[in-house]
């Protein structure tokens, strides 16, 4: 296999930096998005159920479309995928700015912007994912994925209060239409550099061109060969299922329980947002353990302590919320970081789209149902009920992951597969 690092130019870092400032803008401009949105819902309802079915319409395409948008990006142009996706999530953000300067939106107007949203997502991420690695050299990816990390430890401090301010001093089209212009900053690099394809192997040249449907199995075949990530993939399904209605209740929490206000729900963010900033430092400093594995599973039952402790905390204790958070945000560049950079270092660029995605849509499979469960259960319960079931059993989770030979050989099984298996070098093997 032709290493695709020997044709990346010298002036690598002029595109990829001028194509990650792009994104970095239209990421800070859909955080204020998603703050706006939830604080809207938040102070319009004050329902947990409809926060919960917010955050389902926002999820649910990324994990329906995530194996077909592999697929797509995969057999593509990425570029333009790109500049699609970013041009339709702007387009809908349009829409709804304009219902609320028209005083004419309704609630299901929310839910269909956060679904276009999230569609544009599911096409956007993987592209943008899989790209990396063929812009960057492989010797400078760790540095890259650090930046990534500090890149949204910076939005999660920045946007939130950021949010909260404007939401107070604006009508909410006008933080919608901030957004429409960073996505336009997005856009605007892609239309100036090009986005390099993967490279062509010989063998995949001369056989007989594929199907969509064969090339969206290859993504499957892939996954199913590899013991240790449909593991990977049970576990994060059960992570998501858990954390993902957390996230969603966080505005009740903070304003119904501690009876606090925006600026105080957009300082959680910001702490959490610092917090990701000191782990991803401490991660580029550390490495990690040598088995990836057990760094992200150390980081899962780490957290697991924080959520336990942000249930448990009094009604006059913000204090505690605002320190697991931090803990909580510090332990997430452990607990992904790894894995991302296992992924990126070993599966071939021509299947980074669709395992990406795929991981994706697997990892996102079971949070469409914990919103649907966990809205039901706050409104019948306490705002607590379901962070004390999310800490145990992420806990017992984490924990339980050190006991499971195929999760801990994640990296070995792989390539003992790919050594039992020649035939299938040209189309799963990882470049090394």
């Amino acid at each position: 296999m032709n290493n695709p690092e020997t044709s990346l130019p010298k002036n690598w870092a002029v595109r990829f930096f001028s194509i990650f400032t792009g994104q970095a803008f239209s990421l800070f401009g859909s955080s204020l998005v998603q703050f706006a949105l939830i604080w809207y819902l938040t102070q319009e309802t004050g329902s947990a159920t409809i926060l919960a079915t917010a955050s389902l319409f926002g999820m649910l395409p990324q994990v329906l479309l995530g194996p077909i948008a592999g697929t797509v990006v995969d057999r593509g142009n990425r570029r333009l995928i790109m500049i699609v996706a970013d041009a339709v999530i702007a387009v809908a953000t349009l829409l709804l700015a304009y219902l609320f300067w028209s005083n004419t939106v309704e609630i299901w107007h929310v839910y269909v912007a956060l679904a276009i949203r999230s569609t544009g997502g599911a096409f956007h991420h993987p592209a943008i994912s899989s790209s990396t690695s063929l812009m960057v050299p492989k010797e400078q990816l760790a540095r890259v994925a650090g930046a990534n990390q500090t890149l949204q430890g910076l939005v999660s401090i920045v946007a939130p209060p950021v949010g909260a301010l404007l939401v107070a001093v604006m009508p909410t089209q006008n933080v919608l239409m901030i957004d429409v212009l960073t996505a336009l900053m997005g856009i605007t690099p892609l239309l100036f550099f090009s986005i390099p394809q993967p490279p062509k192997i010989a063998a995949q040249e001369s056989a007989p061109k594929k199907s969509f449907l064969q090339d969206l199995g290859g993504g499957f075949k892939y996954m199913a060969s590899w013991p240790g990530l449909l593991m990977l993939g049970l576990m994060a399904t059960l992570l998501n299922f858990l954390i993902a209605p957390t996230s969603a209740l966080t505005p009740l929490l903070v304003t119904k329980y501690f009876g606090k206000g925006a600026l105080e729900l957009g300082s959680v963010d910001s702490f959490f947002g610092i917090g990701m900033i000191a782990g991803g430092i401490t991660l580029g400093m550390w490495g990690g353990f040598k088995k990836k594995i057990v760094t992200s599973l150390t980081g899962i039952a780490l957290f697991s302590f924080a959520i336990i402790a942000i249930a448990a905390a009094p009604a006059n204790s913000f204090w505690v919320m605002l320190v697991s958070m931090f803990v909580i945000g510090f332990m997430m560049p452990m607990v992904n970081g790894p894995i991302h950079a296992l992924f990126q270092s070993i599966v071939e660029p021509g299947m980074q789209g669709r395992v990406m995605a795929l991981v994706s849509s697997v990892a996102q499979a079971m949070m469409p149902i914990g919103f649907i469960i966990a809205g039901p259960i706050t409104d019948a319960t306490s705002y607590q009920t379901w962070f004390w079931m999310a800490g145990i059993l992420n806990l017992l989770i984490g924990l339980g992951g050190f006991f499971v030979p195929a999760l801990m050989r994640i990296e070995d099984n792989h390539k003992v597969q790919n050594e039992n298996d020649p035939a299938e070098t040209a189309d799963q093997a990882a470049p090394t």
